[in-house]
């Protein structure tokens, strides 16, 4: 079968698409319980891809266009609530800063920039009919105060997961497992 990638999302335009979502997310306050500006932005920028989103409190996500129960689902997840800033921060945190081929800001790395990369991956591959299991897109709330109502709260609301990928950038190496979960 013909693999149906929107061929009007050129990888290039996606990666400008996805960098300004994360400018944006740095530009908006979200911290733990208070990430509604975040939701709202990815769940417009979701929208503006003509992807049909589902949310509840401030947890946002979306399946692949061609999803299909009898397939393996796979889940894409990450959050978008960040940690107040410390004293040491010597800019403005919410101003997304490009220095040395870096993006600075509060979130960028934990976990904006892993989030909108899961985001601009779904976007990519949301409508290939072809895809041989489906995608689940979670930006949830609360992780980093391990609260209820981030992805405890949304499971029993989502498709059977099969397998998921967690992106977390916590001492850069990857786990099996994470707390809470």
């Amino acid at each position: 079968m013909k693999s149906t990638i929107n061929s009007d999302v050129m990888p290039d335009e996606l990666f400008e698409d996805a960098l300004k979502l994360l400018k944006d997310l740095i530009a908006i306050p979200s911290f733990s319980k208070e990430e509604d500006g975040t939701a709202n932005r990815i769940e417009s920028f979701l929208n503006e891809k003509e992807i049909k989103v589902n949310r509840f409190l401030n947890n946002v996500w979306a399946v692949n266009k061609f999803f299909d129960e009898k397939k393996i689902t796979l889940l894409l997840n990450s959050h978008h609530d960040t940690v107040k800033p410390n004293a040491g921060y010597t800019s403005d945190p919410f101003k997304a800063i490009e220095a040395d081929t870096k993006l600075f800001g509060l979130g960028s790395n934990d976990a904006g920039g892993p989030l909108v990369s899961l985001i601009a991956t779904f976007v990519y591959f949301y409508d290939d009919e072809s895809l041989p299991f489906n995608l689940l897109l979670a930006a949830t709330a609360e992780e980093e105060i391990s609260g209820h109502n981030g992805i405890e709260i949304l499971l029993p609301l989502l498709p059977k997961i099969d397998c998921g990928i967690v992106v977390e950038p916590t001492l850069m190496q990857m786990a099996r497992a994470e707390k809470g979960l």
